[in-house]
């Protein structure tokens, strides 16, 4: 597991539910727990879980991005309990080239965390935040067809429909919602 302390400050960010924090090497297991639920999963990339060893190339990737980017995919910690609940924030989507230059704001709860607007509220959090520190004008969405779920999230932070076509690695029809800031 490499190690996920930045040099950098970390960023966070509270709601009323939800600690939104930099990711921490003792989130490996929480984290490939949320990756190993077929249900989580069926929307991402190519539908598959991810094992330990997977994930753990994932976080490092998401540590990368913040160190290169300045912001990336917050942890997502139930206040209450400090449980991971997931992630929620912004990452470049290389994966639709068609849309770039762009920066995307996304989410992936486990299914423990489904139904309570918690995807909703961190990610209006991080909305806020881009607005009042980043120096972006514009945010995209990308919503694989048949997650309605993610599309109602999307929804309800004011994003409206901009165009559909086909993810290029994977063949999956999406969506991309977009809103200017």
């Amino acid at each position: 597991m490499p190690d996920l302390t930045s040099p950098f400050d970390a960023t966070s960010l509270t709601t009323e539910r939800l600690l939104l924090r930099r990711w921490r090497s003792d989130d490996l297991d929480g984290f490939a727990a949320v990756n190993a639920q077929p249900e989580v999963m069926r929307y991402i990339h190519d539908g598959r879980t991810l094992d330990r060893a997977a994930t753990a190339e994932r976080l490092a990737t998401y540590q990368r991005h913040w160190d290169e980017h300045g912001f990336g995919l917050y942890a997502v910690e139930i206040r209450e309990t400090g449980e991971l609940a997931g992630f929620t924030g912004l990452a470049v989507p290389t994966f639709l080239p068609e849309i770039m230059p762009a920066v995307e704001i996304g989410w992936r709860l486990g299914r423990a965390y489904w139904g309570r607007g918690l995807a909703t509220e961190a990610a209006r959090a991080v909305v806020a935040h881009t607005r009042a520190e980043l120096d972006l004008r514009r945010l995209v969405s990308i919503h694989v067809v048949g997650n309605e779920a993610s599309a109602r999230v999307m929804v309800k932070l004011g994003m409206s429909l901009e165009r559909e076509t086909v993810q290029p690695d994977t063949g999956r029809q999406v969506r991309v919602y977009a809103m200017d800031l």
